[in-house]
């Protein structure tokens, strides 16, 4: 710490307290020094830096010190019951902190996106995120603009001078800044002021809870409900979204249908099933899977083939079908997949290819899954392994 001078309430004599009276600094007539003095001293006028490596002194001398303006005083400072009214004031924003904060809580566990069904999930989602960022937004703006308003209208405001000095203080001047801060802590009035203190501690004291009780949605862990979808043997294969069957005699080579498993509108989740259990079909000439795995020969129905249309590297919809070259493209990285080589990867980002679903007919003819995927659907997971 340095050498401060302090004006306002907290720097008055007990003369000027009593009176009301002010003292004037009169530094300005002592270093009133003209420019020509200073140019017929061989010196520089005040506009021009020093040469000569000039001591403090010298620049006192050179430069006039402004002082300090007469200090201002706010209406609480001389009137108890303006204080009052800006105490409760600062106390009402922190109450509406609390109220924030009681909001976001409430409707954390209050609003469950999760639990709806079908088209009002959707709902459910932009109502808990409205009332999740009216209740977080509440609370941070009103303890912030309690902050401000406290420290503008209670708080000190006095105008302090300190002089540059070196950087280490001595122990006298370390003694004095503890001092100091000690002397703001009680110009602070936490002690006196116990409505603010109170209210203050009231809306911080829950505001650890906004950043601890989002952690939820960390949790559970998954389990193995990524390593499944809701394929299973005998399933028919149903047009999205018109959702009919399909006969592999109504399709020709070259033809492309987006399809998902029978009855997945009748499951617990169906919008996250269809997320994982959404496939491409595509019919190709036999004679054009010959590069297929050995392990994946008899997979298909008279060259119809189906695939995940998850995107191996970030989960993208894999729906642009190149019928010349027969590559499957992701739009969203370019990630292209050759579909007569069990959808191997040719190029982009994508480490894997696409997940091959293992077709069927039934009796009457309709295009079925002879079982589930192999591996999981789209990218890749910490408890996958591979």
């Amino acid at each position: 710490m340095s050498d401060q001078q302090h004006t306002g309430p907290g720097a008055r004599s007990h003369d000027a307290q009593s009176d009301g009276r002010h003292d004037v600094d009169s530094r300005d007539t002592a270093n009133d020094t003209s420019n020509a003095d200073i140019q017929l001293a061989g010196g520089h006028d005040s506009e021009g830096p020093p040469t000569d490596g000039s001591s403090h002194d010298e620049l006192a001398t050179r430069f006039a010190d402004p002082g300090l303006p007469a200090h201002t005083y706010r209406r609480s400072d001389i009137d108890p019951l303006a204080a009052r009214r800006r105490e409760r004031e600062v106390a009402t924003l922190f109450g509406l902190s609390t109220l924030g904060t009681l909001l976001f809580i409430v409707a954390y566990f209050a609003v469950k996106p999760s639990d709806a069904a079908g088209p009002e999930m959707l709902g459910q989602v932009a109502l808990s995120t409205k009332l999740l960022g009216l209740g977080l937004g509440l609370a941070m703006f009103c303890v912030g603009a309690g902050a401000i308003h406290w420290a503008k209208t209670l708080m000190p405001d006095d105008e302090i001078v300190a002089e540059r000095k070196p950087m280490r203080s001595s122990e006298e001047d370390r003694r004095a800044a503890v001092a100091a801060l000690k002397e703001g802590a009680a110009g602070a009035g936490l002690g006196r002021r116990k409505l603010i203190r109170n209210s203050l501690l009231g809306a911080l004291a829950p505001m650890g809870l906004l950043a601890i009780i989002p952690l939820r949605d960390l949790g559970p862990l998954p389990g193995d409900v990524l390593e499944h979808t809701a394929w299973k043997a005998g399933r028919r294969l149903m047009t999205d979204p018109a959702g009919r069957p399909i006969k592999a005699a109504d399709l020709p080579i070259g033809a492309v249908v987006h399809v998902l498993p029978e009855g997945i509108k009748k499951l617990p989740r169906p919008l996250d099933e269809e997320a994982k259990a959404t496939a491409i079909v595509i019919r190709l000439a036999p004679s054009d899977l010959a590069d297929q795995r050995p392990d994946r020969k008899g997979w298909d129905v008279a060259g119809i083939v189906a695939y995940s249309k998850v995107c191996t590297h970030v989960g993208c919809p894999v729906g642009l079908y190149e019928q010349q070259t027969h590559h499957l493209l992701c739009p969203c990285h370019q990630s292209t997949f050759d579909v007569t080589r069990n959808c191997a990867v040719i190029f982009g980002p994508a480490a894997r290819p696409l997940p091959q679903l293992k077709l069927a007919t039934d009796e009457a003819g309709y295009l079925v899954a002879a079982q589930d995927f192999e591996e999981p659907v789209g990218p890749s997971f910490w408890e996958r392994g591979d």
